[in-house]
C-alpha cells in the first residue's frame, strides 16, 4: 500500500524528518508517506493521490503546517486526510465512545466483511433456479456485456457444466442441468 495511517503526534521529534505527515483529520489521523525505502518512489505516490481524491477515499485540507504539505497552490498550502469512506474500505474505523482504542493509540479494526459471492457463483445460482435465467437477467446481475455472458457461459461448459438453452415464449433461457459438474 502507498500510504500508511499513523495516529499524529504533537511532538515534531516523534515524526520522521524524511516523511511529514501529509494531513491530519478532525481526529488527528494523518497519511504518511512510505518508509525510507519507498522514498524515492515520490513521482508514484503523488500520481496515484488524484484517484484517491476522485473516489473520495482522501480529501485535500488547507493547511498552514509546513511538514502535512502534500501540494501548493500559489500561496494555499494543501494536505490530505483520509475519509470515513477510505476508512471503511481498508477496513479501518475510527473508536467511538463505545469502543475504547488500542493501548498504541492505533486505529481500532473493523470486523471482517462478509465475503463477496463471485460474478460465476452468481451466474451458477441464477441457473439453478427451475426457470433457470435469460440472458437479460445473467447481464444485470453481473453487470457484463451480452457478449462477455455468454463467453462465461461457454467457460462454465469447459469446466464441465451442463447448461442447457430453451425458449420460453421467445426468450432464451439458460438452465443448469442437474447431476453434472456443479
Amino acid at each position: 500500500m502507498l500510504l500508511h495511517i499513523k495516529e499524529a503526534t504533537h511532538d515534531p521529534s516523534e515524526r520522521p524528518a524524511a516523511h511529514p505527515a501529509l494531513g491530519r483529520s478532525p481526529a488527528r489521523r494523518c497519511l504518511l508517506l512510505p518508509p525510507d525505502h519507498l522514498a524515492d518512489q515520490s513521482a508514484r505516490i503523488r500520481k496515484a493521490i488524484p484517484p484517491l481524491i476522485k473516489q473520495e477515499l482522501v480529501q485535500e485540507k488547507q493547511t498552514t503546517d509546513q511538514t502535512k504539505v502534500w501540494r501548493e497552490e500559489g500561496e494555499d498550502r494543501f494536505a490530505l486526510i483520509i475519509t470515513d469512506v477510505g476508512r471503511e474500505k481498508i477496513g479501518v474505523s475510527l473508536p467511538t465512545e463505545d469502543q475504547p482504542s488500542t493501548e498504541s493509540g492505533a486505529l481500532a479494526t473493523s470486523p471482517a466483511p462478509e465475503p463477496k459471492t463471485s460474478k460465476i457463483a452468481q451466474v451458477l445460482n441464477l441457473l439453478r433456479r427451475e426457470t433457470g435465467a435469460s440472458l437479460d437477467e445473467l447481464v444485470a446481475t453481473t453487470g457484463w456485456l451480452p457478449h462477455t455472458t455468454r463467453a462465461a457461459l461457454t467457460g462454465l461448459r469447459k469446466k464441465g457444466h451442463a447448461i442447457d438453452r430453451r425458449t420460453v415464449g421467445g426468450v432464451s433461457r439458460y438452465v443448469l442441468v442437474a447431476g453434472a459438474a456443479q
